[in-house]
């Protein structure tokens, strides 16, 4: 018994007008979408995000002397050691936190192959428009905002991905609140699922389907 992996997804164009019904086989991108594998994708990607950069004082960092404050016996006093005592205000920590390093890194063909899921995902979901073209000659934000609005997706999160860095497009977008803009070389499934909708332009999602390699390890290991 076979089974239909044929997905689709309409294609408007910058207007908001019909542009017709783009399908493709699901299984170009991948045979199943694993929630555990993404799940692991996503847990590394955010692992990575991490600063690590806390950091607290231990008993010999704080100022202060090393002197017993007095003697053991003979005051009527508890027997206290140095000023610098975690038990005392003002002094260091007992176990002090330090700088860490939380990234770590999966194996290269786990992450692309979770790529490419979180993108059929958002296929089969209803959660795509491909974009027939996008053309902006110059960095103006109400290009973008126009079309996002005429695409009725300018309340929600969206990420749009674009075949290659363009910087009219970039500066076009940034400001707007909830856009994302990748070039597909840069895609990845964090930024795939993070966002709720996904604009792909067409000539983006024909170089996904012919394996552009995405690169993945580069966004997983920014920050």
């Amino acid at each position: 018994m076979s089974v239909d992996t044929k997905v689709s997804a309409p294609v408007r164009r910058m207007d908001g007008s019909d542009g017709g019904v783009y399908e493709f086989d699901g299984a170009e991108l991948a045979n199943r979408i694993s929630k555990q594998l993404l799940h692991d994708v996503i847990v590394m990607y955010e692992a990575n995000r991490r600063q690590g950069t806390v950091k607290t004082k231990t008993r010999g960092e704080v100022a202060g002397s090393s002197k017993k404050m007095f003697r053991q016996k003979g005051t009527g006093n508890a027997r206290m050691g140095t000023k610098r005592s975690p038990i005392r205000v003002g002094g260091g920590h007992a176990f002090a936190k330090r700088p860490k390093d939380w990234g770590y890194r999966l194996p290269r063909k786990a992450v692309r192959l979770a790529t490419r899921m979180a993108l059929l995902s958002k296929f089969q979901d209803g959660e795509a428009i491909v974009l027939d073209s996008l053309s902006v000659t110059e960095p103006k934000t109400k290009v973008i905002a126009n079309m996002l609005s005429a695409l009725g997706v300018d309340k929600q999160s969206t990420l749009l991905v674009i075949p290659e860095y363009d910087l009219s497009v970039w500066k076009s977008g940034r400001n707007i609140d909830g856009l994302w803009i990748s070039p597909v070389r840069d895609l990845n499934a964090y930024s795939l699922l993070h966002q709720k909708r996904l604009v792909i332009v067409k000539d983006a999602i024909d170089l996904a389907r012919q394996g552009f390699a995405p690169q993945e390890e580069l966004a997983a290991s920014a920050g």
